[in-house]
């Protein structure tokens, strides 16, 4: 992605969008069942394996399912009884796992639009959730990290860790190793083989953390300071090596990511706006209005120069150069 690019927006709802920076619309996305986006905040917004779909959950309880070509709505899935606060579907298109404010984790069979299985061991509401790379388990977190074999019939997790002072936000795998971020202000690694942990305090409550891919000894924080860190994970030490500011971030939950070549820093804004960085650089080289509040979550499309983002305003946006 290179500096000064414009973007255009598939917006669920109209927006009168009057920035110089902020990109065009191109047009409204159709409801679904008679409801625009979703009813009350969106929590979470993300592509799948190959950005042929993304999909997205917040305050209604629902899970939504959309075409990442035409923001055209595909699926949804009722289930959980709070709000929904993570989405991760299997590699394969074939799974997938939510969590939310009830506490549960739901593992659903995407073929027939089922839960396979509720998961319930957290004692407060769950705000994270990841396949491992083959979709043998399933990661989640409150204030403890819990790790469920989606392929046996146990409801009971296989391995908890209890490190952490509050609540998780955020949890990432990679290889042998899980990453985990709490509003404590730390981030611990844990590696599996060795069972050793290896902690690192970030310094403000941490809000949201996004795992770099392709390099995936990277990893990208959202902190109450306002301030995006880029993390170095190495083997026995994590250290921050970039930081992002220009945003605000002091009291919500805003989203982050890198972008598909991992080459720019994407984040939102308590003010609505959307900030891209280059990823070397710590002042921001393009932002533009997105939303009219707070950015809760962004994600970039895996191939494309693609970018979807959602709100507590209840709206989600695509944006396409």
């Amino acid at each position: 992605m290179s500096r000064r690019v414009k973007y255009k927006s598939i917006l669920i709802e109209e927006k009168n969008m009057d920035s110089e920076h902020t990109p065009k619309k191109a047009h409204t996305v159709g409801e679904l069942k008679g409801k625009i986006a979703h009813v009350g905040a969106v929590l979470t917004a993300s592509f799948n394996v190959d950005g042929r779909l993304f999909f997205t959950g917040g305050e209604d309880r629902v899970i939504r399912f959309w075409d990442s070509r035409n923001g055209s709505p595909v699926a949804h899935f009722d289930g959980h009884e709070g709000e929904v606060r993570d989405v991760c579907v299997t590699r394969d298109d074939t799974k997938m796992s939510s969590c939310g404010g009830d506490g549960q984790i739901l593992y659903w069979d995407l073929s027939t639009q089922r839960t396979v299985r509720k998961f319930g061991g957290h004692n407060d509401g769950v705000n994270a959730v990841k396949f491992n790379e083959f979709a043998s388990v399933i990661v989640s977190a409150d204030s403890s990290v819990h790790i469920w074999d989606s392929r046996s019939h146990s409801i009971e997790p296989i391995q908890t860790f209890n490190t952490f002072k509050e609540s998780v936000t955020s949890i990432g795998l990679r290889r042998t190793e899980m990453i985990a971020a709490s509003v404590d202000g730390s981030v611990q690694k844990f590696d599996f083989r060795t069972n050793k942990r290896l902690s690192y305090n970030v310094g403000p409550p941490v809000k949201c953390m996004y795992m770099a891919s392709t390099h995936d000894e990277f990893a990208l924080t959202s902190g109450l300071d306002s301030t995006l860190k880029l993390l170095a994970m190495e083997t026995s030490s994590v250290r921050t090596i970039q930081r992002y500011r220009g945003h605000t971030c002091e009291s919500h939950k805003v989203g982050c990511c890198f972008t598909n070549e991992e080459t720019c820093v994407v984040g939102g804004s308590e003010d609505g706006n959307i900030f891209i960085w280059d990823v070397l650089r710590s002042r921001p080289f393009e932002q533009f209005r997105a939303h009219s509040s707070v950015v809760t979550s962004v994600d970039y499309h895996p191939k494309e120069d693609c970018l979807v983002s959602a709100s507590a305003d209840g709206t989600v946006a695509l944006w396409k150069k």
